[in-house]
């Protein structure tokens, strides 16, 4: 038995003014071959899983790649091209079952469904081989997708760390359709509502109550059973929640369990729209609040979404309302990094931080910020994350910096990264546990690491592409009507 497995993950924001080439895919580009099999095994993702099974069974199994990129925007059509060929070619070497570690929202220069066209290629030369496709929750599904596939599984947490339990349940639905145990039958569809990410986490409602309903399915005989949030600022027709259920052979019950799903959702639209709080007022809520460590969430610049992770918004309003004992991460800012490794540890340096990119799409020009300070920390930036979301990966910040101005430290680092595990911090010898003002460029995945650690919690909506702010997202190639944008959504959908 030969099984291909690979990984080639995008969130792409279309919004988003950050370039996605080959090299973002990785620490300078995708893992190959033995390279990708040796990176991922052991950990907590689909690919991990994948290999596991593979070995389990003595099959033989190629990893042809892996690459996974900081959302950003769209993918450049060659490294597309060029990652792509490769599964494809190593499914064309001879393959007994596909598994596929996808995000489910990559577009491209030329693609608006990256993971449906690479899936429809392959399908279409192998029209009996089991596929089986691990996705992320906020998948942008299409039908496109859903009709190439044998089985398709959703993350049910955000943060996601049951990712190893996906890839695990979706590789041995193909596996037993392999070997004739069962007979997936799939059912799909959506509903027009882009619920905003701030309110998908799966600890709370409305999302906890939907991913509860998906596993009362699954305890009930389903194979599986998912519900995508759908990824918002992606621009494409398809965007929004959607939901799947796979069931053994009986496409009736897998057609009714979806529709039960689609249906809750609906009725849950209202809960899942985000209202913020002016940003000058959030902050003073935060100042006022007597004991520590308080979060501050800066979720419109979250390079986990496809931000900059360089807009200076809401660190230059912390620093004007004179919150003391504040840890920043993270400013990327290469120039700014370089700047003080020039200047070198313990050297007293004024730089003009952040604001590197220009915003067209939400009508912002960079803005730096003048800041002055000592430089306290250099490093390479590397670390394996010990949480419980991507479990012994290994990851790297680039070059990294630490600039303490005596109110705050402020990370500045030369790749982007999401602070999902506190590993971001320690590895640069910062204990979140000890300090008073915790300010992360992060939405919801911040939990996964640092929900032990903080007593407070304080959104702060600041300026980026990842706003929460509708209004400011211009959509061209979105369907319409659809909730929350448009008004008297409910005739045109709720069936």
């Amino acid at each position: 038995m030969r099984v291909v497995a690979a990984l080639f993950k995008h969130e792409t924001n279309t919004f988003s003014p950050v370039p996605t080439p080959l090299e973002r895919f990785g620490d300078g580009g995708p893992y190959w071959a033995e390279a990708a099999l040796n990176h991922y095994r052991g950990t907590n993702t689909p690919l991990g899983a994948f290999i596991d099974l593979a070995e389990a069974r003595r099959a033989e199994i190629a990893v042809p790649v892996a690459g996974e990129a900081w959302p950003s925007g769209r993918v450049a059509d060659d490294a597309y091209q060029k990652i792509t060929d490769a599964i494809v070619a190593e499914v064309d070497r001879g393959c007994d079952v596909l598994l596929l570690d996808l995000h489910g929202a990559m577009a491209t220069e030329s693609l608006d469904d990256g993971e449906g066209a690479l899936v429809a290629r392959i399908r279409e030369s192998h029209p009996e081989l089991p596929i089986g496709v691990a996705l992320d929750l906020h998948a942008n599904l299409t039908e496109r997708l859903v009709t190439s596939a044998t089985a398709i599984v959703g993350f049910k947490t955000y943060p996601h760390t049951d990712m190893y339990a996906t890839g695990e349940r979706v590789g041995r639905i193909v596996l037993d359709a392999f070997d004739g145990k069962v007979r997936p039958a799939m059912a799909w569809g959506n509903r027009p509502m882009i619920p905003h990410i701030m309110r998908q986490g799966t600890d709370e409602a409305p999302m906890r109550d939907l991913v509860d309903a998906a596993r009362d399915l699954e305890d009930a005989g389903a194979l599986a059973a998912s519900v995508f949030g759908g990824f918002p600022h992606a621009d494409i027709a398809d965007a929004g929640l959607s939901c799947v259920v796979v069931t053994d052979a009986d496409i009736v019950r897998a057609e009714r369990s979806c529709g039960d799903l689609l249906q809750q959702a609906w009725a849950a639209r209202e809960d899942f729209v985000y209202r913020s709080e002016p940003l000058d007022q959030a902050v003073a809520r935060a100042k006022a609040l007597a004991d520590g460590p308080v979060l501050l969430l800066d979720h419109a610049d979250n390079c986990g979404s496809g931000g900059t992770q360089d807009v200076m918004t809401v660190i230059e309003e912390v620093l004007r309302q004179g919150l003391d004992d504040v840890v920043v991460f993270a400013v990327h800012d290469p120039e700014g990094v370089q700047g003080m490794i020039d200047a070198g540890p313990g050297a007293e340096v004024t730089l003009s931080l952040g604001g590197r990119y220009a915003m067209p799409s939400i009508g912002l020009e960079g803005k730096p910020l003048e800041v002055s300070g000592r430089v306290v920390r250099l490093s390479d930036g590397g670390y394996t994350i010990q949480g419980p979301m991507y479990t012994g990966v290994w990851v790297s910040m680039g070059r990294t910096a630490v600039l303490d101005t005596g109110r705050a430290r402020i990370v500045v680092i030369e790749r982007h990264h999401e602070p999902w595990d506190v590993g971001c911090l320690t590895s640069l010898g910062i204990d979140p546990a000890r300090t008073r003002y915790i300010l992360l460029k992060s939405r919801v995945h911040w939990r996964a690491g640092f929900w032990p650690v903080v007593r407070h919690v304080v959104d702060l909506a600041g300026d980026g592409v990842t706003t929460s702010d509708y209004a400011r997202l211009r959509f061209e190639r979105l369907r319409r009507p659809i909730h929350p944008l448009d008004p008297n959504v409910d005739a045109a959908a709720d069936v």
